[in-house]
C-alpha cells in the first residue's frame, strides 16, 4: 500500500487542483452568419 512519506501542504494541493476548471464553449459565427456552438448542427440551415 503507498504510504506519502511527508505532508503534502495546503498550497501544493491547491495548485494542482487549479487545472480542473469549466470552461464554456465559445459560439462561432458559420457561413450563414448565424452563431452556434463548435461541433453541432446549425438550427436553421440543418448543417454541420
Amino acid at each position: 500500500m503507498a504510504v506519502p512519506k511527508r505532508r503534502v501542504s495546503k498550497t501544493r494541493a491547491a495548485k494542482r487542483r487549479t487545472h480542473y476548471k469549466i470552461t464554456l464553449a465559445t459560439p462561432v459565427k458559420d457561413k450563414d452568419g448565424n452563431w452556434k456552438l463548435p461541433h453541432t448542427i446549425n438550427k436553421f440551415s440543418g448543417k454541420y
